[in-house]
């Protein structure tokens, strides 16, 4: 049986960090959809930001950051309770104010909201 020479030990290697890789993205894909699946329609909490709740209700961040009266800031992971204390406000008068506006979106989305896709259906 002939040994393996450097370029094979070398190809072997890459191909063996290649599968790694592909494993590990995998993995992490795999869980953020297990994760996102299990977690839509989250009770609201003061922990959350506000594009944690816009995500796991399925609406645009700008329509809860429009009716908490604060400009759309992009990357702005400042929690809800965080946003009260500024804003003056208690937490619950917050998340009232957000599950309001959720609501609203979801009897009448704005024309900029994309279409949710039907459930179990990939596009």
């Amino acid at each position: 049986m002939k040994s393996f020479g450097w370029k094979q030990w070398t190809l072997l290697v890459a191909f063996g960090l290649v599968l790694l890789a592909t494993g590990l993205f995998s993995v992490r894909a795999v869980r953020r959809a297990v994760y996102w699946r299990l977690h839509r329609d989250e009770p609201v909490r003061p922990w959350m930001s506000v594009p944690y709740v816009a995500h796991s209700y399925r609406v645009p961040p700008q329509v809860l950051y429009e009716a908490l009266g604060i400009p759309h800031p992009p990357h702005d992971r400042r929690p809800i309770k965080e946003i009260a204390e500024e804003q003056s406000r208690s937490v619950d008068e917050v998340i009232a104010t957000l599950q309001s506006a959720i609501a609203r979106e979801r009897v009448s989305p704005s024309p900029t909201t994309p279409p949710t896709p039907a459930t179990g259906r990939s596009p």
